[in-house]
């Protein structure tokens, strides 16, 4: 009798239909959440291989809605039959790539490096400017993000062609610097708030210098946050379209500005646009799929630590 009640207890903690039910249900709308945002990108992926009618149609199953075509590819001289001989579009386009990804990377890295030690001297000193604290401080830099562009339009126009920084990559790269540093501190400020100071005493006691301690026990175990940083910077970056179509015009346009301009007098080229839109966000898919792995690996190495 004893190993029967044990039996019918055991089934009834390995069994349990509300729990069963729980799952099922968190899983679907996971599942339904997750098709909603990977949708947009199956949209671009299916037009760029579609022609006008299929796109006007709606078509959205490829060999069973239309027959997949390289029209989109075609146009920027990136599909199989025209990718070895010789196009100025697609040498508009690596310009127009090689442009966004020196651009996006370079104030990426400035704003992490420059945000970084701002975050660290506001969650590890006392600072006061005025009737400014910290806290102060810290709100001031994140409100900065409450200007919508086209007010700051006007003045860097003026500034950037009085110092000459007019379509130019190097003045792209410090506005851009300037956008997402704001974000980048407020990041890493709880990012490292959340590390205790008595790390840092102890390896001063130790000998090591207080930039010593910060370069050789904070920034290890804070790197998952500046990773994150880095790519929440490159994302923004990388998207920017109203400064780089109000502030370029031939040597520094970016892709967002190639992929807008797939207009003319006939209508949008979706085609067209759709595969510049694919090629612009592959190299974000590829950086987001890499660096999330060592996100994880730093977040484990901070564990263990």
């Amino acid at each position: 009798m004893s190993a029967q009640i044990f039996h019918d207890g055991d089934s009834d903690r390995s069994f349990r239909p509300g729990r069963t039910l729980g799952k099922v249900g968190i899983y679907a709308i996971l599942i339904f959440w997750a098709f909603i945002c990977l949708f947009p990108i199956y949209w671009t992926i299916t037009t760029s291989f579609k022609i006008a009618p299929d796109v006007m149609k709606g078509n959205l199953v490829p060999w069973w809605d239309f027959t997949p075509k390289w029209l989109g590819f075609r146009s920027l001289g990136l599909s199989p039959d025209t990718i070895g001989t010789e196009s100025t579009v697609r040498a508009e386009f690596l310009k127009r790539f090689w442009n966004s990804t020196i651009i996006s990377v370079s104030a990426s890295l400035l704003a992490v490096v420059l945000g970084s030690c701002a975050a660290y001297g506001l969650s590890r000193f006392q600072y006061k400017f005025g009737f400014m604290k910290n806290s102060d401080i810290s709100f001031f830099f994140l409100s900065q993000l409450i200007l919508p562009p086209v007010v700051l339009a006007l003045p860097f126009l003026v500034l950037y062609k009085e110092l000459g920084l007019l379509d130019t990559r190097i003045g792209l790269i410090l506005l851009y610097t300037l956008t997402v540093l704001p974000i980048v501190i407020w990041i890493m400020r709880d990012q490292f708030g959340s590390i205790p100071t008595e790390l840092e005493e102890a390896a001063m006691v130790d000998g090591l210098s207080i930039w010593g301690a910060f370069l050789t026990i904070v920034m290890p175990i804070a790197l998952p946050g500046m990773v994150a940083a880095f790519i929440l910077s490159l994302v923004l970056t990388w998207n920017e379209y109203f400064f780089a179509a109000l502030l370029t015009s031939t040597n520094a346009k970016t892709l967002p500005v190639m992929v807008a301009s797939q207009t003319g007098s006939q209508g949008i080229s979706w085609w067209s646009m759709a595969a510049l839109s694919f090629a612009a966000i592959l190299p974000l898919i590829v950086i987001g799929i890499i660096l999330e792995r060592y996100i994880i690996k730093g977040m484990a190495a901070g564990a263990v630590k």
